[in-house]
């Protein structure tokens, strides 16, 4: 189950933001810079600003009752790079380590585009660490083209994503 995220789902956002990504990244990078991004983009001032922007959507995963990852999707100026109207950012769609492996991923995926689609979108778009062949794969399987780079900042620690878009009005 997909639910839409409120701010009295915050603590469980700020948990689940954290946990999924020290799962996903910790390993791959310098402790320091690790722990001044983490703190950074993770804090719950900055994901309760976040959450209030009203043209970014989080939604939470559900199995069983139970919290196994989220999403999160921007439109308009709450986009980080291309800011078009007839375009949306998959910004995080991230899955608890212990539940990976099990199409939850891929389904999360089906439901942003179908959430994006709703809104009449024309073209889905994520950046994705260009170190992260794994992921990379997995958005080229779901019809992904790479269609760009831009740095992205683990604390000082400079890094390239690829930019990736998926065509909705062919798809």
């Amino acid at each position: 189950m997909l639910k839409t995220c409120a701010s009295e789902d915050l603590p469980i956002l700020l948990k689940l933001s954290r946990q999924t990504f020290i799962d996903a990244f910790a390993a791959a990078n310098d402790p320091d810079d690790f722990k001044v991004y983490l703190n950074e983009a993770f804090s719950e001032a900055r994901l309760k600003a976040e959450l209030s922007n009203p043209y970014s959507f989080f939604y939470i995963t559900y199995v069983d009752e139970e919290v196994v990852g989220y999403i999160k999707l921007n439109y308009q100026d709450a986009q980080t790079d291309i800011k078009s109207m007839d375009g949306a950012e998959l910004e995080r769609i991230y899955v608890l380590q212990k539940y990976q492996n099990q199409n939850l991923g891929q389904w999360m995926l089906e439901q942003a585009i179908d959430l994006v689609k709703a809104k009449g979108k024309q073209y889905l778009w994520l950046g994705v660490w260009e170190e992260n062949p794994k992921a990379i794969r997995f958005y080229e399987r779901h019809g992904f083209e790479k269609f760009g780079r831009h740095p992205y900042y683990i604390g000082s620690d400079k890094q390239i994503d690829w930019l990736m878009k998926l065509d909705l009005v062919t798809s």
